[in-house]
């Protein structure tokens, strides 16, 4: 207790001082938030690691998503220069209708790569970083035939984007159990595309096989 002073009040010749309690202080806590996948973040330590985007996500919820979006766009990559490829190099009396089913396939495979690497980066992953990195995760088969016939083609192709579509199902799975919703958003609109690149080639490879299938 501490005193306080009282003025204008005096004993003889000398001023009373009265005592008042002093004013009492509660101990202060602080209130830490979580973030960056669940660590505490306190603005008195040094800050966290330049790449570590802040996020809700666990930290194996990230390691485990970041890893299965990453496979995805390696192999989304590869799938986007065969695609090229076949587009540069098709053939035969439908050549103007495959040139540029395939060429527009091509832009659309590519565009999609953008938002997979960059959802990595949102919950606070890292995403490709070279043709070597690519190399090792896709999940396809590279064509490097000096020919291949215009129907083997379509049907190659079509293997390789329902390939797609199964390592989307199965990352929109993990996403489910992680509560990761804006993940499986970006990936349910990624396979509606590639199933309809698939429906496109099915019927356009029709007319290249005589059995019609």
């Amino acid at each position: 207790m501490e005193l306080g002073y009282d003025a204008g009040v005096t004993v003889g010749r000398r001023p009373v001082r009265w005592t008042r309690p002093a004013a009492r202080v509660s101990p202060r806590f602080h209130k830490v938030i979580a973030v960056s996948k669940l660590r505490a973040l306190d603005t008195r330590r040094k800050s966290a690691a330049p790449l570590d985007t802040p996020t809700d996500l666990s930290a194996d919820a990230v390691s485990a998503i970041s890893a299965k979006l990453n496979e995805i766009l390696a192999t989304t990559f590869a799938l986007y220069l065969k695609t090229k490829n076949f587009h540069w190099h098709v053939s035969g009396p439908h050549f103007r209708d495959y040139h540029l089913l395939l060429d527009d396939q091509a832009e659309q495979i590519f565009a999609s790569t953008d938002d997979i690497a960059e959802r990595v980066r949102k919950i606070g992953g890292t995403t490709l970083r070279s043709i070597g990195q690519i190399s090792k995760l896709q999940g396809i088969e590279d064509n490097d035939q000096p020919f291949v016939a215009p129907g083997d083609m379509l049907r190659e192709l079509m293997a390789d984007n329902k390939k797609v579509v199964e390592a989307m199902r199965a990352c929109h799975e993990l996403c489910d159990e992680h509560d990761d919703v804006a993940t499986a958003s970006i990936l349910e609109n990624f396979i509606d595309q590639a199933e309809r690149r698939l429906w496109f080639m099915f019927e356009t490879s029709r007319r290249a096989d005589g059995s019609g299938h």
